[in-house]
C-alpha cells in the first residue's frame, strides 16, 4: 500500500520534472537557502506545489535563487503560480513566461532582470497579479498589457521604464493595485483613470508625468493610497472633488492638497510598505 501510495503522488509527467531539475541547476539550486534533494520526489521540493500530478506553483520567494531563469518553462503546463521575488536572478526577463496562460500570479520583484516587457498578453486570460518592482526593465508598457482583462495587482516601480503610459490600461476594469513609481514615465496622461472603478492604490510618483491629472480621477471612490509626487504635473485640481472615504495615505507636491487630504492616525506602517521598492534609489 506505501508503495503504491507514492507511486500515486510522485507521477508527474517527466517534462515538468526536467524542466525542474533545469531550474534547479540553472538557478544554483545547491546554494539555495532551501535546496531541493534531486534524489527525492518532487512532492518533496521545497516551494513546488502539485496538484492533480501537475506542477501548479513554483513559489521560492527569498531562496538564495542566481543565475537565469532557463528556456522551457512552458513545460509547465498547469503552473498557477510563479513566486521567484526577493532573490538575486538576473538576465533578460524571459518572454516565455507570457505563454504560460494558467498562471494567475508572476512575482519577480526584487531582482535583476534588464530587457523589456513584452509585447504579447493574449494568452494571460487568468492572470490576476504582475510584480515586477525593483528591477531593471527599460523600454516602454506596451499597449498589449490592456488584454489582461483579470487583472487586480500591476506594480511595475522601481525600473527604467519611459514613454507614456498606455491608453490600453484604462481596459483593466479589474484593477486594484497600480504601482509605477520611480521610473522614467513621462507625457501627459492620456487615460481615463476612472473606468478603473476598483481602483485601491495609485502610485505614481517620481517620474516626469506632465500636465494635468485626468479629472475622471475624482471619480475612484475605493481609492486608499496615492502618492503623485515627484513629477511635473500642472494641475491636481481634479481631486479637489475626490470624495473617497476611505483614503489613507496622500502624498503629492500640492501642499493645500496634502493638508486637505491628510489624515489622523494614519498607518505609517502601509506608507513605508508602499514606499518599500524606493531602496534601489
Amino acid at each position: 500500500m506505501l508503495a503504491c501510495n507514492f507511486t500515486a503522488i510522485a507521477q508527474i509527467p517527466k517534462s515538468e520534472k526536467q524542466y525542474l531539475i533545469k531550474f534547479h541547476k540553472s538557478t544554483l539550486g545547491e546554494n539555495w537557502q532551501n535546496p531541493w534533494n534531486l534524489n527525492e520526489d518532487p512532492t518533496t521540493w521545497y516551494g513546488v506545489q502539485i496538484e492533480n500530478n501537475h506542477v501548479v506553483g513554483l513559489k521560492l520567494y527569498r531562496n538564495n535563487l542566481k543565475g537565469k531563469i532557463p528556456a522551457g518553462i512552458t513545460a509547465l503546463t498547469n503552473l498557477e503560480t510563479l513566486n521567484l521575488a526577493f532573490n538575486a536572478l538576473e538576465g533578460n526577463l524571459p518572454q516565455e513566461i507570457f505563454k504560460v496562460g494558467t498562471l494567475k500570479t508572476i512575482r519577480l520583484e526584487m531582482n535583476k532582470f534588464n530587457g523589456s516587457l513584452p509585447a504579447d498578453y493574449t494568452k494571460m486570460h487568468n492572470l490576476e497579479e504582475l510584480s515586477m518592482f525593483n528591477n531593471l526593465l527599460e523600454g516602454e508598457i506596451p499597449a498589449g498589457i490592456g488584454n489582461l482583462q483579470n487583472l487586480k495587482i500591476l506594480n511595475l516601480s522601481s525600473n527604467y521604464l519611459e514613454g507614456h503610459l498606455p491608453k490600453s490600461i484604462e481596459k483593466l476594469s479589474k484593477l486594484e493595485q497600480l504601482e509605477l513609481f520611480g521610473n522614467k514615465l513621462a507625457g501627459t496622461i492620456d487615460v481615463e483613470l476612472g473606468k478603473l472603478m476598483n481602483l485601491k492604490e495609485l502610485i505614481l510618483s517620481y517620474n516626469k508625468f506632465e500636465g494635468d491629472l485626468p479629472s475622471s480621477v475624482a471619480s475612484l471612490n475605493n481609492l486608499e493610497f496615492i502618492q503623485l509626487q515627484g513629477n511635473d504635473f500642472r494641475s491636481l485640481n481634479s481631486l479637489m472633488q475626490l470624495q473617497s472615504q476611505k483614503l489613507a495615505v496622500f502624498d503629492s507636491d500640492d501642499e493645500f492638497l496634502n493638508m486637505k487630504f491628510s489624515k489622523v492616525g494614519v498607518s505609517e506602517t502601509r506608507l513605508v510598505d508602499t514606499k518599500f521598492e524606493d531602496v534601489k534609489h
